[in-house]
């Protein structure tokens, strides 16, 4: 087994919780796509349950919105994986740079989103 020095050992490790971190709200932005696409459903379900048929405007959004969370957070996977390996990389050469794009493209991606879905929340109100 190849050893390591304990602060390349700590480094390795700090990227290795941070990758998982980023899978984490992948998966949670993926889980909550798939809550919008289903929610119009749910509704309409719960309406017949309790003996109230109500006719739901299917505008399509709630599926289009939710596909879109579904490719984000599977982007975001693929956008994890890339940092991982290359910040890997880095630290075994000693070269680490902090990928300031990279935050930033994602966090602006989820703001972009986030409008789209208040737009959306304000005009079924």
């Amino acid at each position: 087994m190849d050893h390591l020095p304990v602060g390349k050992t700590n480094d390795h490790l700090a990227n290795e919780r941070t990758f998982l971190a980023w899978i984490r709200t992948a998966i949670g932005i993926m889980g909550f796509g798939f809550v919008v696409v289903k929610f119009s459903l749910f509704v309409k379900q719960v309406s017949i349950m309790l003996g109230r048929e109500t006719e739901i405007q299917q505008k399509g959004y709630s599926a289009v919105i939710g596909i879109i969370l579904v490719a984000v957070g599977a982007f975001t996977s693929l956008l994890a994986f890339i940092n991982y390996k290359k910040v890997k990389r880095q630290i075994e050469t000693n070269t680490y740079h902090s990928s300031p794009a990279l935050i930033t493209g994602i966090t602006f991606g989820i703001i972009l989103v986030s409008v789209f879905l208040i737009w959306y929340l304000i005009k079924s109100v």
